[in-house]
């Protein structure tokens, strides 16, 4: 009892439920190094009964985190205070760049609280009792979404306020006297209370009875803005995308190409792109976009080395030649002779290059648009830098370093740092460069009238080895890694293979690193996509050198995650999609949809699975989603209808059932949907008809309410081939795939825009204008 009550008090669960109807018991000793990653001992009974006095002796005047949410109640720990209570906010220094006047600090506010006017009793009838206040698309607002055996106490007060927030006040506890000055009327909001600017504060309470607390203050807009209209867009790997000009692999150049194209002659409002983190270097590099060394700064091999300026003043004119002569080669090999994308090479050609550019000289504007960089990334640019000069002499691998740096801060460090001087200035260019081209991209789209533009998409983690773990090593939980737990459709669970962020780290820090990786994120992007977005919630924790069936839950703060990214978010300007597909802890889409973050439906697993489990009727969907055929991780839609991907995985002996019972459930699967088209009339052309079938889906994707509609790129093409098999390493070649059409032949960006397959599914989704003659001509 004593150990489950520890782990609750930390967020750790000690059980968890696969299914509705099932409970399974996490193992005592999971639950222990679980507890010990998150810093607390529970080795021996002795050790969890002290542990256990000293995280409940701990002051609960305040949670670490207190959210304040615009135009909605103050959350109990703030509305409940005791009458006198002294209140001071001091407001973050620093924040986006105008802000605040240099040097300037903004004022502290202060404020005493009051206590709160008694709330009328109110008698309703039964059948007329208060309704469940409703988020976005009906969905009721969240409220407690987590068992207590899964939350810590501050973390399980922090998500039920959101149902706090949503339903006015709770029943006698913070019932405003009046609003707030610029409140508005009817919020909930007392009178004493000074709302503070939008941002991550300092809150210090005093009460009359001299007790003192202090907490994170996150001060945040009500939800994400919004996409301004329906619109439909591409989602492509950006490195399968290989144009005349590639060097073996997709770049920014022809992402901005692509997003000029889409918008001017498509009316596609947004491309959607893989995380373009920074890969960890070595040979071979691990290919997944999934798995970087950092999430906060990109990869310069995504560069189009011609398109920098310095570019064209190199004098080494014969090398550079020699270099695009074996860039050249490299993409004949993947477009013509079965090669894979080989992102290796293509690195090692594009770095020849660039040390061959960084060897011009800066304008003098370039030079101060440089030194306006390097201020704004600060230390964590310098770390990542440093990092990538220190793994080009000592391997990728910072736990294989000598000891003397193995940390960013210790003297040896800092040593390097001069030692390696021109090689971090390196890297620290290169990061500037690709920035600077991610910019473009995004301007390329508004140029071209998208709505949104470039959707960048965040990983769920980080490489064990990478540059971030070694930059914030307190940050993540050592000896830990993310995963899933058994379900069924694989019960043998999955193993990620990385380092969560430790929940305790981030709340005693003011959120610092997630916010620095929202707004990196953020800078050049029309929107961002959240990989597992369900991990601000919760994330499956398996203890290093275990089986991920022996893993558990670690729960957020929910409410504080959640607050932070509607922040940076409104800073930025910017939509936000959450992949929110699997198994997804009951309350949360519920919380996102109310914070304007939209999901992900595939239309595959839109099914009835609480009814009869037919296919869901498109006027039924939600409306707050990006909607789509596939993803990166799933068979093409070709492929889905030919039943080509059931074959491709009995060839790699990864089904579990013969080949003969998985194509019958598939056929019969496909069958369903296929005459849900044909009643909705949106298969005029019949059975049989492959290319006809895959425009049908799309149809029907434009005939929900989604507001985002998303086209898998290759689907255009015919492409059968999934970029990603989830389940293999060596035996399917995940994440090195060219774009190819029905046929396995690879194809440029240039004949993808010119197939006339692409354009007659295109004409399903172009936007129609309104056919109104002019007034002269108009019959009467």
């Amino acid at each position: 009892m004593g150990l489950s009550r520890l782990a609750a008090l930390h967020g750790v669960a000690t059980s968890y439920s696969p299914s509705p109807d099932a409970t399974v018991s996490v193992p005592d000793d999971t639950v222990i190094a679980v507890l010990a990653a998150l810093g607390v001992d529970a080795g021996t009974p002795e050790d969890v009964r002290r542990s256990l006095v000293a995280a409940e002796s701990r002051s609960r005047l305040l949670p670490p985190t207190v959210v304040v949410w615009a135009g909605e109640p103050l959350p109990a720990a703030l509305a409940s205070l005791p009458s006198g209570s002294t209140v001071t906010v001091e407001p973050e220094a620093s924040g986006p760049p105008g802000r605040h006047p240099a040097g300037r600090p903004p004022a502290p506010l202060s404020m005493r609280s009051r206590a709160a006017a008694p709330a009328p009793a109110v008698t309703r009838p039964a059948a007329q009792a208060a309704p469940a206040t409703a988020g976005t698309d009906g969905a009721p607002a969240p409220g407690a979404l987590a068992t207590a055996a899964a939350l810590a106490p501050e973390a399980a007060a922090a998500v039920a306020l959101a149902g706090v927030g949503a339903a006015g006040a709770s029943a006698g506890v913070g019932a405003p006297e009046a609003p707030a000055p610029g409140a508005p009327a009817g919020t909930g909001v007392p009178a004493w209370w000074v709302p503070p600017p939008h941002g991550v504060h300092r809150i210090h309470v005093r009460t009359p009875d001299h007790r003192r607390a202090s907490a994170t203050l996150i001060a945040a807009p009500a939800r994400v803005p919004q996409p301004a209209e329906r619109t439909h867009g591409f989602l492509v790997q950006l490195y399968s995308l290989l144009s005349a000009r590639s060097w073996g692999m997709g770049d920014l150049g022809d992402l901005a190409d692509l997003a000029a194209w889409a918008g001017r002659t498509l009316g596609s409002g947004f491309v959607q792109v893989n995380p373009l983190h920074a890969a960890v270097p070595g040979r071979p590099t691990d290919p997944s976009p999934y798995r970087p060394s950092s999430r906060r700064f990109p990869d310069p091999v995504h560069l189009r080395v011609e398109s920098i300026p310095e570019y064209g003043h190199i004098r080494d004119r014969a090398t550079l030649d020699d270099l695009r002569q074996d860039a050249a080669a490299l993409s004949e090999a993947v477009l013509n002779k079965g090669a894979l994308i080989d992102r290796d090479a293509v690195w090692e050609l594009k770095r020849q290059a660039l040390e061959l550019v960084v060897r011009v000289p800066l304008t003098p504007g370039r030079r101060a648009a440089y030194c306006d960089f390097l201020a704004e990334q600060g230390q964590p640019l310098e770390d990542h830098a440093l990092w990538c000069a220190l793994a080009e002499v000592h391997g990728p691998d910072w736990h294989t370093w000598p000891e003397a740096l193995r940390d960013p801060r210790c003297p040896g460090a800092a040593r390097a740092r001069s030692d390696l001087l021109d090689r971090v200035d390196f890297h620290c260019r290169l990061a500037w460069l690709t920035a600077c081209q991610l910019a473009e991209a995004q301007r390329a789209a508004e140029d071209a009238g998208m709505g949104v533009g470039v959707v960048h998409d965040l990983a769920v983690g980080v490489h064990p080895a990478g540059a971030d773990t070694w930059a914030q090593q307190d940050a993540f939980a050592r000896g830990m890694s993310v995963g899933a737990p058994p379900d069924a459709f694989n019960a043998r669970g999955q193993d990620w293979g990385l380092p969560p962020w430790r929940p305790d780290t981030l709340a005693a820090t003011g959120y610092a690193a997630y916010r620095d990786l929202l707004r990196a994120r953020l800078a050049h992007a029309g929107a961002l996509r959240i990989d597992h977005v369900m991990g601000l919630f919760r994330l499956w924790w398996v203890p290093e050198g275990r089986p991920p069936t022996d893993g558990t839950y670690v729960a957020y703060d929910a409410e504080a995650m959640l607050a932070v990214l509607v922040l940076e978010a409104h800073r930025a300007g910017t939509a936000v999609v959450g992949e929110d597909l699997g198994t997804v802890e009951p309350g949360v889409r519920e919380a996102l949809a109310r914070r304007g973050v939209l999901g992900t439906s595939v239309l595959w697993f839109e099914r009835d699975w609480e009814g009869d489990g037919r296919p869901i009727a498109p006027e039924k969907w939600r409306r707050a989603c990006l909607a789509t055929a596939t993803t990166h991780d799933l068979p093409s839609t070709a492929a889905r209808l030919t039943g080509d991907h059931v074959t491709l995985r009995h060839r790699l002996g990864l089904l579990t059932r013969s080949l003969e019972e998985e194509l019958t459930d598939d056929v019969t699967d496909t069958a369903e949907w296929l005459a849900l088209l044909a009643r909705l009339r949106m298969l005029p052309e019949g059975d049989g008809d492959e290319e006809a079938a895959v425009r049908a889906v799309h149809r029907f994707l434009l005939r929900t309410p989604a507001l985002l509609t998303g086209v898998w790129l290759p689907d255009t093409v015919g492409d059968r081939r999934p970029q990603n098999l989830p389940g293999t390493w060596d035996q399917y070649p995940n994440w090195r795939l060219p774009i190819a059409d029905g046929e396995g032949h690879p194809v440029t960006l240039e004949e993808i825009t010119a197939s006339p397959r692409l354009h007659a599914l295109m004409e399903v989704l172009r936007p129609r204008k309104p056919r109104t003659a002019p007034p002269g001509e108009r019959r009467p």
